[in-house]
């Protein structure tokens, strides 16, 4: 099975343990990730406004060059995998920005209207490998874990558009948690927007939100919290203040279930040195 892979700026910089484990979980379980040649930042936020055309045409470039391989683009960092689903929505419906999208493209002879499925690697893991191929792929089932999952808003809202999971009660991490061997946590704030951005202009919003968070995971029983969201992760452990809960991507647990944790963490270290 093979798919082209956006990884996106975070996962190449700030989140390079999310990209690593991925990749290499990927192997384990039989799929590919092509990373698409010559990227470019999808913008991290989609533009709201329908006359902004020019934050979209990254999008529009990688999902163009996805189709133009004959595979479906699959991604891993919430905010990418909200703005390209949410632009190849565009793309598909909307008359006003396809027009303007292919007249900037037409350039470099790209035209396209919405043919590519976007995934989240989740997505492949839940309806391409199947849990029960993951649960048999594990060979260190992560017993006695309690382990929270937290979505935030960027992987599961619009509901409509991404299409992901229930965006008021979501299972695909529930789901992953106990294919590796360990017992979800449900919590109220698990779907909870972080703050994310907000803390441009005032940092006291994504702490406030991230403190009520925790206190919420903790107060239920979790002993650390997942995320597949750069931005949740780095909101979440920069408020940690009292809290004692470790806050790690999902794939690193996939690794470490999967047996390729060390390895995977050998070659960061390796990168980090040189």
């Amino acid at each position: 099975m093979n798919y082209s892979y956006f990884p996106g700026c975070t996962l190449k910089n700030k989140a390079k343990e999310l990209d690593a484990y991925a990749r290499a979980c990927a192997k384990v379980l039989g799929f590919d990730l092509n990373e698409l040649p010559e990227w470019q930042c999808c913008g991290g936020v989609y533009p709201l406004s329908k006359s902004e055309v020019a934050p979209r045409l990254p999008s529009v470039r990688a999902l163009a060059a996805s189709r133009d391989a004959e595979t479906e683009l699959v991604t891993l960092c919430s905010a990418c995998y909200n703005v390209l689903k949410q632009v190849n929505d565009d793309m598909t419906n909307d008359e006003n920005v396809i027009m303007k999208a292919n007249n900037y493209l037409s350039e470099d002879n790209i035209s396209y209207h919405g043919e590519t499925k976007v995934l989240h690697y989740l997505e492949v893991l839940r309806d391409v490998i199947g849990w029960d191929n993951v649960k048999k792929a594990v060979k260190n089932p992560l017993k006695d874990k309690k382990i929270g999952a937290y979505y935030g808003c960027l992987m599961l809202r619009p509901g409509k558009i991404l299409q992901l999971d229930d965006p008021e009660n979501p299972q695909i991490l529930e789901d992953f948690i106990k294919a590796i061997g360990a017992t979800p946590v449900i919590y109220a704030e698990r779907n909870e927007c972080c703050g994310a951005y907000g803390g441009l202009s005032d940092e006291s919003i994504p702490k406030n939100r991230t403190v009520k968070i925790l206190a919420n995971a903790e107060d239920m029983g979790a002993e650390m919290l997942i995320t597949s969201c750069p931005l949740c992760k780095y909101n979440l452990i920069k408020n940690k203040n009292e809290s004692k809960l470790d806050v790690i991507y999902f794939t690193e647990l996939l690794a470490e279930a999967l047996g390729v944790k060390e390895e995977v963490l050998s070659q960061l270290n390796r990168e980090a040195s040189k």
